[in-house]
C-alpha cells in the first residue's frame, strides 16, 4: 500500500557513493532547516570513531537485524559492502502523516524500495566532481583501511550509474554551492500544491480552492 500524496510531510532520499560528501551536506542542511528529521537507520556495520548508537545508526548484530527484517519492520533494507542497512517503516509513516519532513540517507537499492511505498518521495543524488576527488576524500577522512577504500571506489561506478533514476543531481564540487542547491530542493518541495494544501487546509477552503489532490 502506498502512502497518499496529500499527507503534509515530505520524504527526501539522499544517495551518493561513499566519499561524495553526503553526510556533511545533510548535517549542514539539518542545522539550518526546521521541521525536517533525519531518519536513523539500523545497521550491522561496526561503529566508526565518534559514532553514537541511536544518533548515526542503531547498531545491531546480524541476527537481530534479520529478525526485524523478517518481521516486516523495515520500509527498505539492503546489504552494502558486506553490511545490512534498514529503515524503520512505522517511524517514517508516522512522521510524514503528522507533517514532519523526513530525510533518508540510503543507497540506490533502498531508494528503489522506498519509491514503491512513497511514490512522491524526492530523490537526490550527490555526485563527486571526479573519481580522483572521490578517492582523495576517502583517504582524507581516515575511517577505512586501504582495501575498503579500493572496494568503495570499485563500487562507486555502479552506484553512480543509477543517478538517472533520481529527480535531482547535485555535484559536490564546492560545498557552499552544493548546500544551497540541496536547501533549494527542500524549500521547493514544501511549496508543491499538495503539500501546501495539506498544511493549510483551512486557508485553502477560505480562499475557495477545492482542487482535488491526487
Amino acid at each position: 500500500m502506498q502512502i497518499a500524496s496529500h499527507v503534509s510531510g515530505s520524504l527526501f532520499m539522499v544517495v551518493a557513493p561513499s566519499g561524495a560528501g553526503k553526510s556533511t551536506l545533510v548535517n549542514a542542511l539539518l542545522a539550518q532547516e526546521k521541521n525536517i528529521r533525519l531518519s536513523v537507520s539500523y545497521t550491522t556495520r561496526q561503529p566508526r570513531p565518534g559514532d553514537v548508537n541511536g544518533r548515526e545508526y542503531h547498531f545491531v548484530a546480524p541476527p537481530e537485524f534479520e529478525a526485524r527484517r523478517d518481521a516486516g519492520e523495515f520500509l527498505e533494507w539492503a546489504e552494502v559492502h558486506g553490511n545490512y542497512y534498514g529503515t524503520s517503516r512505522k517511524l517514517i509513516e508516522d512522521d510524514v502523516r503528522s507533517g514532519t519532513d523526513v530525510l533518508l540517507e540510503i543507497d540506490w537499492q533502498g531508494a528503489q524500495q522506498v519509491k514503491k511505498r512513497f511514490a512522491d518521495a524526492v530523490g537526490i543524488f550527490i555526485l563527486p566532481p571526479s573519481i580522483a576527488a572521490l578517492e582523495e576524500r576517502l583517504h582524507k577522512r581516515g575511517q577505512d583501511e586501504s582495501t575498503v577504500i579500493t572496494r568503495r571506489l570499485l563500487a562507486a561506478g555502479g552506484e553512480m550509474a543509477h543517478a538517472p533514476e533520481f529527480e535531482y543531481v547535485i555535484i559536490n564540487q564546492e560545498f557552499a554551492s552544493a548546500l544551497s542547491e540541496l536547501t533549494s530542493i527542500v524549500k521547493a518541495t514544501r511549496c508543491r500544491f499538495a503539500r501546501q494544501a495539506a498544511r493549510n487546509a483551512s486557508l485553502f477552503a477560505q480562499l475557495g480552492i477545492h482542487a482535488t489532490i491526487r
